[in-house]
């Protein structure tokens, strides 16, 4: 298609976007899920999907499956194929065949030197939307544990924020399994962590505890991070433990700093004052920026201000004023938010 005919269609279907009118959008669109060029066909999607024209899903799912014939050559990159499984998805299309079709498909395509795969965002996508479907959930966990074995590590990762999303017990199992073969991706196995975390099951803290030992300091990362996001009280204890091994290096505890400011628990909150408080002066500055981000900054302002005192500390006397403001601009407004009178 000449590029200029190719961008007077794409302004065409994006001014669809403003049109007053939703009905009269439908058969453009229609005509656009029915063009050859595959990009046209996802720009199409891409709108159907966030107009949400449910009426047209009948549309998608016949362009959906035109584009599994000789998918190479009709949708390089699998352009369609990806809008149309995110615009399914988002409008609540929760018959499973589609996505069925999606996660086992693999696509190699030509390139420099052999040929790679280009249907992994598709697996993905259609990864999440399953758990949401009309089918048995021990089938859903069966692609699922599939999902938790693809080559590429971004469907690894959709296939484990979809166990959690499923919420089955069940998969625990699978995730366990997942965590002791391992993962070259460390950021694989993080989400398998808070996914597990998220499930909730019986030993799933200590399961997860165990990788804080781990000879791989990734590894030992990605299990803290997790710990330190998790909802259970329990995990800061871990944590506190975990703390205390000399050998963990400056830069672990940083980054677990940080994460535990963005923590739910009001014990990670006191965590980090007690860093702030008996800390070397560079981990306790790690901790007072992370308390600054903190749900919990405002309660706890006295008890830092109290800490920096009794440390002495200019450097992080500063850093308590830029982060938290000064005392005269805080005593300057009352506790409900309006000026003394």
């Amino acid at each position: 298609m000449h590029r200029t005919a190719l961008d007077k269609k794409v302004a065409s279907l994006h001014a669809l976007r403003s049109a007053g009118d939703r009905a009269a959008a439908h058969e453009p669109l229609r005509r656009a899920l029915n063009d050859r060029n595959n990009y046209i066909v996802g720009r199409a999607a891409a709108i159907i999907g966030e107009l949400r024209l449910e009426e047209l899903i009948p549309d998608l799912l016949v362009a959906f499956d035109r584009f599994f014939e000789e998918p190479v050559k009709a949708d390089p990159q699998c352009l369609a194929k990806n809008a149309i499984a995110q615009a399914l998805k988002d409008l609540g299309h929760h018959a499973a065949a589609a996505y069925v079709r999606g996660i086992v498909h693999v696509q190699l395509e030509p390139t420099w030197g052999g040929r790679a795969d280009s249907a992994a965002a598709l697996r993905g996508t259609c990864a999440l939307a399953l758990t949401d479907c009309y089918l048995d959930d021990l089938e859903i966990l069966t692609y699922l544990a599939d999902a938790l074995g693809d080559p590429d590590k971004l469907v690894r990762i959709d296939s484990a924020i979809a166990i959690h999303q499923l919420g089955r017990p069940e998969g625990a199992l699978l995730l366990r399994l997942k965590l002791l073969m391992g993962d070259q991706h460390p950021d694989v196995l993080g989400q398998c962590f808070s996914a597990l975390l998220g499930l909730a099951t019986d030993g799933s803290l200590a399961f997860v505890s165990r990788f804080l030992q781990s000879a791989n300091a990734d590894v030992q990362l990605e299990a803290a991070s997790a710990l330190a996001h998790c909802r259970d009280p329990q995990a800061i204890g871990v944590l506190k433990e975990f703390w205390h091994e000399p050998l963990l290096s400056i830069e672990l505890r940083r980054v677990l700093l940080i994460d535990l400011g963005a923590s739910p628990l009001p014990e990670s909150a006191d965590f980090l004052l007690a860093v702030v408080a008996g800390d070397a002066p560079a981990l306790a500055a790690s901790a007072l920026t992370a308390l600054s981000s903190s749900r919990y900054h405002a309660e706890l302002r006295n008890r830092v201000a109290a800490a920096l005192e009794q440390r002495n500390d200019p450097r992080l006397s500063s850093m308590f004023e830029q982060q938290f403001g000064s005392v005269a601009h805080q005593t300057g407004a009352r506790a409900d938010g309006r000026k003394p009178s």
